[in-house]
């Protein structure tokens, strides 16, 4: 059975290799069929992030992934034949409070796995072995566009959050404006129009799919600076630029709340004048959080998210399907990708 492996910390060990075929037992035997790929992928394979499982010297990596079920036990409430999304994070073991209450996404003592990220292998693998309770059931209907569902359930908590901090008050937002048009940048525009916001997405792309892909949500698409898009109500920062975060800060209406939901990578040093930031913040009553992972509920909310979204701008967003033997391709990021997936079947078939 082959799978995409690493050494983690160790950059260039990324590895096609075979592994015994896993043994289901009281679990889930499941057939990965689309694996995405995102800047965490990279990272590992880079060799800055990443643990393997205890015992392990290599790591199975791809955490976005679709399945179908190959054999369940007779307790599960998925059969052999179903889609299903595995859940990326695990709970610690001691547990912690949120942990204990299905909350692990806000782990408090940082104990959590994740599959292929951090202690656990994850699904860019020919089969994979899944715990009944950590997967997420998903409509035939959605297909192979399932390989969005985790991304999308980041968003899907961020827009939760964002919904519950609006409750503080009064509160009638109108605008958003989305920074970065990668997957995440375009799924939390899908979910702006959704809720029928008027929706700016801000990215420094001017050629296609992006500028498409954005106009055909019925949003407004934008390359020039932060100053130029109409004042927000709410804005939600995907990218991790250090200065356009604070542009993006800063340029929020009164009462606005900004959501961080991308990773800066410390790579440049931003000096900020720490005093003006605070009395805006304080005097406009803004509130700037940051927010990563998912629970199960946000996976839910994800699933009907894509479930109610056109099927051809799903696909769209899908630019580039790679087969397992090709991985090295899957990794490098063209000019024009948005979501690039590995087909994780010999051959590369198509589900």
């Amino acid at each position: 059975m082959h799978a995409l492996t690493v050494c983690p910390g160790v950059a260039g060990s990324a590895q096609l290799i075979d592994l015994p075929e896993p043994q289901a037992a009281d679990a889930l035997l499941v057939e990965p069929l689309l694996v995405g790929v995102c800047g965490t992928d990279r990272e590992i394979v880079d060799g800055s992030y990443g643990t393997a499982p205890p015992g392990c010297e290599r790591l199975v990596i791809g955490h976005e992934a679709v399945a179908r079920v190959l054999q369940a036990p007779p307790d599960a409430t998925v059969e052999a034949g179903d889609l299903v999304v595995p859940i990326v994070r695990r709970p610690d073991p001691v547990p912690c409070p949120s942990c204990a209450a299905g909350e692990w996404d806000m782990c408090e003592n940082g104990r959590y796995t994740e599959h292929g990220i951090r202690g656990a292998d994850g699904y860019a693998t020919e089969r994979a072995v899944l715990d009944p309770a950590f997967a997420v059931p998903v409509p035939t209907t959605l297909g192979p566009r399932a390989v969005l569902v985790e991304p999308a359930s980041v968003v899907a908590k961020a827009w939760e959050h964002i919904e519950r901090i609006g409750a503080r008050a009064r509160w009638n937002p109108k605008t958003v404006l989305v920074t970065g048009a990668g997957p995440i940048g375009l799924l939390a525009a899908l979910m702006a129009r959704q809720r029928g916001l008027h929706t700016h997405v801000l990215d420094r792309v001017t050629n296609d799919p992006k500028p498409r892909l954005v106009a055909d949500l019925g949003a407004t698409y934008h390359t020039g600076p932060v100053a130029d898009t109409p004042r927000p109500d709410i804005v939600i920062e995907c990218t991790g630029v250090g200065a356009l975060v604070l542009d993006a800060i800063e340029h929020g209406g009164r009462n606005a709340i900004t959501c961080l939901a991308g990773i800066s990578s410390g790579a440049r040093r931003v000096d900020i004048d720490a005093g003006a930031l605070n009395r805006r913040l304080v005097l406009e009553n803004d509130v700037v959080f940051g927010t990563v992972n998912a629970n199960r509920r946000h996976y839910a909310a994800a699933v009907e998210t894509l479930t109610a979204a056109p099927p051809a701008w799903l696909d769209a967003l899908i630019t580039r399907r790679v087969a397992l033997e090709q991985w090295r391709d899957a990794l490098v990021q063209r000019p024009d990708d948005v979501k690039v997936v590995i087909d994780t079947r010999s051959g590369g078939r198509r589900p």
